[in-house]
């Protein structure tokens, strides 16, 4: 579980690492090569994701998708410095239990 979960980690973290910098690029005024590197980031998710054990994109996808809205939540406050309110913290966590329940 501990693969599993370091996994879906990591492929959150390069895909909103990789559309952060391609955000910071194109409405922020960054140079090109924050968008480039946004681009390899959002590569190596779709990369990383084909780890998993389970045999089932879907599967897998859908419960990513979860821990991809408690990882947006997170990034959002360290990153973007907005604060979570009680709704955040409410979806994030019926979020997490249904990869619970998926996995």
């Amino acid at each position: 579980m501990i693969y599993t979960i370091g996994l879906f980690v990591l492929a959150g973290l390069a895909e909103i690492g990789g559309g952060y910098l391609i955000w910071m690029w194109l409405r922020e005024g960054k140079p090109v090569s924050w968008g480039l590197a946004g681009g390899v980031a959002l590569a190596l998710y779709g990369v990383i994701a084909t780890f998993q054990s389970f045999s089932s994109f879907g599967r897998v996808y859908a419960a990513y998708g979860g821990v991809f809205i408690v990882l947006s939540v997170l990034w959002g406050w360290g990153i973007d410095k907005k604060t979570p309110d009680l709704y955040d913290w409410a979806g994030a966590a019926i979020c997490l239990l249904g990869v619970a329940v998926m996995l």
